[in-house]
């Protein structure tokens, strides 16, 4: 039985949450007021749409929601969202999450006031976002850092440059070296295309490969790399909205944050709520300007406008000043593809992060979490091993997974292991798989 799901609000959010369910072969209905919105969408994703105002009764019970076991309500509209989402589990929605702004609304302590309407949670894209940008900026060299069992594995990426040790040498020749023990290479993106790499694949320069690795490894592969790490202590911020607000309140109490933002009334609502972020008023497109306020001295640059060029254009130009890490809020999803290769370090969107954080409630097998990569088409699903069939009696290379996933690590009660081909599963393994869409409906078979 496929599950079904109800997602009010077709934008960037709603799209994407679409596209990654409709690769699981889940039920999807789409509300949006848009009909060319819809239509467009219809014709690209096997989704079944319905067009009217997702906080109408009528709407909601033309979309099927008694037999929804998910509603997910991401309009733009907040309020919408809440009154979608409270009608939706009063009319037998099973599960709803409600997409907001509001930062209040996020407080540990106003849970239960959602808790109580029947909201079984509610999301803020920006606050997801700034999370992860802190995250970022803890892991410098690295592009993405994504843990596992607080940290116990960690997964990160970086850009291959042409003096890297790996470079131009296949994949089962440059992991003879002992290291390779605890550390594994498990994806490649080329050219935007994501490779899963076998023991003849050639490594690049300028690939940008991923690497698992336990956590006493992580500097092994800066080593590996040959990456010198910088500590950040400043950071320059340009945009004034909830991005870049949510962003500096995240990150104001352990660097030293410059905000630049072009609207004086704006600058001073956020001069007013934030304790030690330095506002100031100006236009962020001019450079000279950022330099005149430190841009050469300072370690780290967030581009969060609302504008995806000015953005990229401003972090390459802050590159060129020599400022070490840059992270650039992008708009559209086509652009995350080209953050490795044109010289920008990260390029996050709010609402993928979002979307990835949503799609951990939605995959079955016995999945404990679900994580994205920005640019890269494959994730991460975390399974739990509950009973002794075919993967507890043979080895990983006598299963045949599927060529387009691999298990990265494995995590057996306190111990971490990063398997080879020889590695045997074992009943409540916890086993931390890669996948692109394709493989997941092969993989939810083998570990159901």
């Amino acid at each position: 039985m496929a599950m079904n799901v109800v997602i009010a609000g077709a934008g960037d959010m709603g799209y994407h949450l679409a596209e990654q369910l409709s690769y699981e072969n889940k039920n999807i209905i789409l509300i949006d007021l848009d009909k060319d919105v819809l239509d467009n969408i219809g014709s690209r994703l096997d989704v079944m749409t319905v067009e009217g105002d997702s906080a109408s009764i009528e709407i909601l019970k033309k979309a099927n929601i008694h037999n929804a076991e998910l509603m997910l309500a991401v309009t733009t509209s907040e309020k919408t969202n809440i009154c979608a989402a409270v009608l939706a589990k009063q009319l037998g929605a099973k599960k709803v999450i409600a997409r907001v702004r509001n930062h209040d609304y996020l407080y540990p302590e106003n849970k239960v006031y959602f808790e109580n309407l029947g909201i079984d949670s509610i999301i803020s894209p920006s606050m997801l976002c700034s999370k992860e940008i802190s995250r970022l900026m803890k892991r410098s060299t690295f592009s993405d850092v994504i843990e596992f069992e607080g940290g116990k594995l960690s997964v990160v990426g970086i850009t291959l440059e042409y003096d890297s040790p790996l470079v131009n040498k296949r994949l089962s020749d440059a992991t003879t070296d002992p290291i390779f023990e605890d550390i594994r290479i498990i994806a490649i993106v080329r050219d935007h295309r994501t490779i899963i790499p076998r023991g003849d694949t050639y490594i690049r320069n300028n690939d940008h490969v991923f690497f698992i690795s336990n956590n006493k490894s992580v500097d092994t592969v800066k080593n590996l790399v040959r990456h010198k790490e910088k500590e950040i202590h400043s950071v320059m911020l340009i945009g004034g909205d909830d991005l870049a607000y949510s962003t500096a309140k995240e990150l104001e109490n352990e660097y030293g944050v410059t905000l630049v933002h072009n609207e004086k009334e704006r600058c001073k609502w956020l001069a007013e709520r934030l304790d030690s972020t330095l506002v100031i008023h100006g236009d962020y497109k001019n450079i000279n300007l950022l330099i005149e306020e430190g841009l050469e001295t300072t370690d780290s640059f967030l581009a969060l406008t609302s504008s995806s060029e000015t953005n990229i254009i401003t972090s390459l130009s802050a590159k060129n000043h020599g400022v070490y890490k840059t992270i650039a809020h992008v708009d559209t999803r086509e652009y995350i593809h080209i953050s490795h290769s044109i010289g920008v370090d990260s390029l996050i969107n709010k609402k993928l992060v979002a979307a990835n954080h949503v799609s951990r409630y939605l995959t079955k097998g016995k999945v404990e979490a679900v994580s994205g990569i920005h640019g890269v088409e494959a994730e991460f699903v975390q399974y739990l091993v509950t009973k002794n069939n075919r993967l507890t009696k043979k080895n990983l290379k006598a299963l045949h997974f599927p060529n387009s996933a691999i298990v990265a690590g494995v995590i057996r009660g306190e111990d971490v292991y990063i398997p080879d081909g020889e590695f045997q599963l074992k009943l409540n393994d916890k086993a931390i798989v890669l996948a692109l869409p394709e493989a997941k409906p092969v993989l939810e078979k083998l570990f159901n």
